[in-house]
């Protein structure tokens, strides 16, 4: 490995840092930093919810279906995402929030890589312990 390599595994890798594998939060030595994108393996136990919504967007997303069934609330409409491969895309100023209606599996990419947004440690707390057993 050189120092622009990194080679991982997405499940064991996203326990360290709360699912996230690339963003701006990773050490600017890392090749897994970027300022111009995020990206997240999230795992999620069924009936997992995000524990508010996220108001005030800056960022567009993407998240894609890898396995289960999950469900994204969107202002005024609920997209589900139920065979592997399903996607939604948000935009700037779309508020958003989710719920996992079976155990899911889903690959979030986000842009930009935006300073500042971060779930609390509380509201975290059962997903990191889920992503641990990774």
């Amino acid at each position: 490995m050189t120092d622009r390599v990194y080679v991982g595994n997405a499940g064991r890798d996203a326990a360290l840092d709360r699912g996230w594998l690339l963003g701006h939060f990773k050490d600017a030595s890392d090749p897994r930093h970027s300022d111009d994108v995020e990206i997240k393996w999230g795992v999620h136990a069924q009936g997992d919810e995000r524990a508010q919504w996220v108001t005030g967007e800056e960022r567009t997303a993407l998240l894609v279906l890898i396995s289960g069934r999950f469900r994204v609330e969107l202002p005024g409409r609920s997209v589900v995402l139920a065979e592997q491969g399903d996607y939604v895309v948000w935009g700037r100023g779309v508020d958003h929030s989710w719920f996992a209606e079976e155990e899911s599996v889903v690959l979030t990419v986000r842009w930009p890589s935006v300073p500042g947004y971060k779930v609390t440690a509380e509201e975290d707390s059962s997903s990191a312990a889920r992503l641990s057993k990774v």
